[in-house]
């Protein structure tokens, strides 16, 4: 149950990085470093995901 949480948690995380990355973009029109930074985020949580998905399918926990 707490692997489902965390996953739950690192998938919004993502989505809230995507939108401030989104934000950054259109009110800094692109010049500013904010969006690399959201970007770079968003790379990392979307690594530690797929790190748990694949842990969690490896244990059992998430299959069938």
């Amino acid at each position: 149950m707490l692997l489902k949480t965390l996953i739950a948690f690192v998938f919004l995380a993502m989505v809230a990085s995507l939108a401030a990355g989104a934000g950054f973009l259109i009110k800094d029109g692109g010049r500013s470093r904010r969006v690399l930074v959201s970007l770079k985020l968003r790379v990392g949580l979307a690594a530690l995901l797929m790190t748990l998905l694949m842990y969690g399918f490896y244990i059992g926990d998430l299959a069938g």
